[in-house]
């Protein structure tokens, strides 16, 4: 073995020891077998890795222009290297696609660098099998960083199989997530505005929150449009402005609207006033784009409309956007959990267990879950959900519990997708039947009482 590839050998080998828990998502330890790190082994000693990929491509994403550099391994296990680096404008990216196509290469991977890697992904999707990883998967040792090296480096390790890729649905399903996106960004700024406009009211002594119940209610902002037409004049007639039982607390809203709006913020007032009612034309236009682009998944929203807190068509089609419809992409649900952020985490260092907090995946999904759990919970239309949640929140409180059943919802969900049944709360009433031939001691019996939040005392003669 020349000196070169001894010395890039002892390089994977050292890196894949340091990073394997990031890249195989487990320790590496003296017991770990070889073959687990896709090493070859003769008579119990590991040779070299095991070339998986002969033919592949690592690619360094930036925002004006991308290195790629294609591993090419011979029969004999010997691996040349070939870099180039291409523009990022549509013209670039083709290049880059023909480039790789001379060279028969189409396994490639790149990391997700922000919004960056989407036209190179948008160019190569059609012709070539994509890995898009996490950055973190694929970071290079400090110190021995250039574009050419990382792209190297990110070849080295998809030739050997050691990158875990990300999910990537669909194209149409990707546009559907982008749009939901945005769609849960105009709610953001609507609440934004909302907060804006009580605070304009608040300075300036109106008080109309502490009568009504909502202040872009019908008659809040028709007295708020009164107001703003003369702000110095609070003396006019309250009755023809207010609905229904709001007629009951006339005296109430003539002190409540007895303030003082400089004119500063009375224009301040109505810029709010105009952003938030554009704001809403924005999101109703928005919404007709959405549920065009999700009409040929109908039968995958109704089904998931029959499961517990999913009553509303824009959150089942949320749901969709994040986890797709083809359930094949995950393993098992337990899969689909840790990728939505809603399983502990694996912390163990010198035989002590560290935080195994919930990881930070799923910011879209894991929100719109515990939404939904949240709202099964105060019901008592689903006691399989609520009552499993109060016996959590007894012993490990309201986040743990509201987390649990957020992942329980999520197993509920991906079963339903990849049988195409609607929810069926018996599946989770026979399970929590016990058998008829478990015995338990008194001891067992008396932990189990008390975990129900029963009181023990003794019996009375």
């Amino acid at each position: 073995v020349s000196s070169t590839n001894k010395c890039a050998f002892e390089h994977v080998i050292l890196s894949l020891y340091k990073q394997s828990r990031l890249w195989l998502r487990r320790s590496v330890n003296a017991v770990t077998p070889y073959n687990s790190l896709n090493l070859t082994v003769q008579k119990g000693v590991p040779m070299a890795l095991k070339i998986v990929y002969k033919i592949c491509c690592g690619i360094d994403v930036h925002k004006t222009f991308v290195v790629a550099c294609i591993a090419s391994t011979n029969d004999k296990g010997v691996t040349s290297y070939e870099s180039h680096r291409f523009s990022t404008y549509t013209s670039g990216l083709k290049t880059l696609l023909q480039w790789l196509l001379e060279r028969n290469c189409k396994d490639v991977c790149m990391e997700s660098t922000g919004k960056y890697w989407i036209p190179v992904y948008n160019i190569l999707e059609k012709d070539c099998s994509i890995v898009l990883a996490h950055p973190k998967y694929v970071k290079a040792i400090r110190g021995k960083k250039t574009d050419k090296k990382d792209a190297k480096w990110i070849a080295d390790l998809f030739k050997h199989d050691l990158v875990a890729g990300s999910f990537m649905p669909p194209a149409d399903i990707r546009q559907l997530r982008d749009l939901m996106r945005y769609r849960f960004k105009l709610t953001c700024f609507k609440s934004s505005e909302k907060n804006r406009l009580q605070n304009c009211l608040t300075v300036s002594n109106i008080q109309l929150g502490n009568v009504v119940s909502d202040t872009f209610g019908k008659s809040a902002q028709a007295i708020l449009d009164k107001l703003l037409e003369n702000p110095a004049d609070t003396s006019f007639d309250l009755e023809p402005l207010v609905y229904k039982s709001l007629k009951k607390k006339l005296p109430e809203l003539r002190d409540a609207i007895d303030g003082f709006i400089t004119p500063e913020q009375a224009g301040k007032l109505k810029i709010i006033k105009d952003h938030y009612e554009n704001l809403e034309s924005r999101k109703a236009e928005l919404e007709e784009l959405i549920l065009a682009l999700a009409a040929p998944y109908q039968q995958e929203l109704t089904i998931l409309q029959t499961a517990p807190g999913i009553s509303s068509e824009f959150t089942a089609i949320g749901i969709i956007s994040e986890i797709g419809t083809n359930m094949e992409a995950f393993p098992s649900a337990k899969h689909l959990c840790s990728w939505a952020g809603l399983t502990p985490t694996s912390n163990e260092s010198a035989g002590k267990k560290k935080s195994v907090r919930v990881s930070k995946a799923g910011c879209y999904i894991k929100p719109l879950l515990v939404q939904c759990a949240n709202a099964v919970v105060t019901s008592k239309k689903h006691p399989e959900m609520r009552n499993r949640y109060l016996r959590l929140k007894k012993r490990r409180g309201h986040k743990k519990a509201i987390i649990a059943i957020a992942r329980m919802l999520l197993t509920a969900l991906y079963h339903m997708l990849k049988n195409g049944e609607n929810y069926n709360a018996e599946l989770y009433r026979k399970s929590d039947l016990p058998p008829f031939d478990r015995e338990i001691t008194v001891e067992q019996a008396l932990m189990i009482a008390r975990n129900q939040g029963y009181k023990i005392k003794s019996a009375t003669t």
